[in-house]
C-alpha cells in the first residue's frame, strides 16, 4: 500500500511539473461603436460597427518549455464582427493570425499567417492611434501588406539595443517561386523611451511582372507627460508610380484619459498629383484596466481626384470625414 501511495504521489508531482512547463492562454477583444461618416457632397452614413478602435477577436496562445532555453509557441486568433456575430477576414477560422514556432536564446522562428514587420512598425511605433479609430494611419498610408499567408519569420535576440526581423512569404505558385511572393524585414533600435524602426516590404504580383515596395522609418519617443510619434514612408506601386507619406502625432495621458492626435500628408509623385492630407484627434477614457470608452474624429482633404476615405480599425469608411463613439473590453 505504501508503495502504491508513493507511486501515485510521484506521478502527481511529475504531472504537476509537466503542466507547469506548458501554458495556454485564451484572450480577446470585444469592441463596438457608433460610426458617422460624411463625404464631400454632404452624404451621410450612420451605423453600428465592430472593431472601431481595435478589431474584435478571440484568440489562443501557448508556450511549452522544451528545456535548455528553447520553447515551442503558437498563436491562433479569430476575428469576428460583434455587430452581426459573423466571422471577420472573409470568414477564415483564424484569419487574424495563425502560426507555430520555436523561440530560444538564438531568436525565434515562426511559420504561418502573420503580421508583416512593416505593418507592426506602422501600428506599434509610428501611429499614435495604433491603426484604430477615425485617425488610423491606414486611411492614407499603405497597409495592403499587413498580413501574409505562408510566411516564415525569424526574429533575432537583442544585441546592444539592436534587433531585427526577417520575413519571407511563399507565393506557392507551381513552376515559379517569384509569383505572389513577399519579402520584408525590420531593424529596431530601442533605448528606454526611444524606439526607432526601419522596415521594408516587397510584394510580387501573381505574374511576378511587377511589385509593390514600401519602406518606412518609424520613431516613437516617450517624454513622460507626452509621447511623440513620427513616420516617413517611401512607396512604389504596381504601376511603378512613387509616393511619400509623412506622419506626425502624439499621445498624452491625463489620469484615466488619454488624448491622441496626428497629421498625415500623402505626396503623390505621379503626373496625376493626387495628394491628400489627414487631421485626426481622439480620446480614450479608462473605466478599468480592461474596459474603456473612446471617441475620435478624422478628416481627409483629397486633391485632384484622390479618393482616400476615413475608416477605422476594421472598416475602410465611406466618406472623407468620420466620427466615432464606442466601447472596448479586453479579456
Amino acid at each position: 500500500m505504501k508503495k502504491v501511495l508513493f507511486t501515485l504521489l510521484t506521478l502527481g508531482v511529475a504531472s504537476t511539473g509537466a503542466m507547469a512547463q506548458s501554458s495556454v492562454t485564451m484572450y480577446g477583444v470585444a469592441d463596438a461603436g457608433l460610426v458617422f461618416d460624411k463625404d464631400a457632397a454632404g452624404n451621410r452614413l450612420n451605423r453600428v460597427a465592430s472593431g472601431v478602435a481595435s478589431g474584435s477577436r478571440i484568440g489562443f496562445k501557448g508556450k511549452e518549455d522544451l528545456g535548455g532555453g528553447l520553447a515551442a509557441i503558437f498563436v491562433l486568433e479569430s476575428g469576428f464582427n460583434i455587430d452581426t456575430g459573423t466571422s471577420g477576414q472573409g470568414g477564415r477560422l483564424f484569419g487574424r493570425q495563425s502560426y507555430v514556432g520555436l523561440t530560444g536564446n538564438a531568436g525565434a522562428v515562426t511559420l504561418g499567417r502573420q503580421y508583416t514587420p512593416y505593418y507592426l512598425a506602422l501600428r506599434d511605433v509610428a501611429d499614435p492611434f495604433v491603426i484604430g479609430l477615425a485617425g488610423t494611419a491606414s486611411n492614407i498610408m499603405s497597409t495592403t501588406n499587413y498580413r501574409v499567408d505562408n510566411m516564415v519569420q525569424y526574429s533575432t535576440p537583442t544585441w546592444s539595443k539592436l534587433s531585427a526581423d526577417l520575413a519571407y512569404g511563399f507565393g506557392e505558385v507551381p513552376g515559379d517561386n517569384a509569383k505572389s511572393r513577399s519579402m520584408g524585414g525590420a531593424v529596431h533600435y530601442i533605448d528606454g523611451p526611444l524606439n526607432v524602426t526601419l522596415t521594408h516590404h516587397r510584394q510580387e504580383n501573381p505574374l511576378a511582372t511587377a511589385q509593390t515596395r514600401n519602406t518606412l522609418l518609424a520613431t516613437r519617443y516617450d517624454f513622460g507627460v507626452v509621447q511623440g510619434n513620427f513616420g516617413y514612408a517611401d512607396n512604389r506601386a504596381l504601376d511603378n508610380s512613387k509616393s511619400n507619406d509623412i506622419l506626425v502625432g502624439f499621445s498624452a495621458p491625463f489620469g484615466a484619459t488619454k488624448l491622441v492626435a496626428s497629421y498625415i500628408h500623402h505626396n503623390d509623385k505621379s503626373s496625376a498629383n493626387r495628394d491628400a492630407q489627414q487631421w485626426a484627434i481622439g480620446a480614450f477614457y479608462a473605466l478599468s484596466k480592461r474596459s474603456d470608452l473612446y471617441t475620435g474624429y478624422g478628416h481627409i482633404s483629397n486633391k485632384n481626384g484622390a479618393t482616400y476615405k476615413v475608416g477605422n480599425a476594421t472598416d475602410d469608411g465611406t466618406g472623407n470625414s468620420g466620427f466615432n463613439l464606442g466601447m472596448r473590453h479586453t479579456f
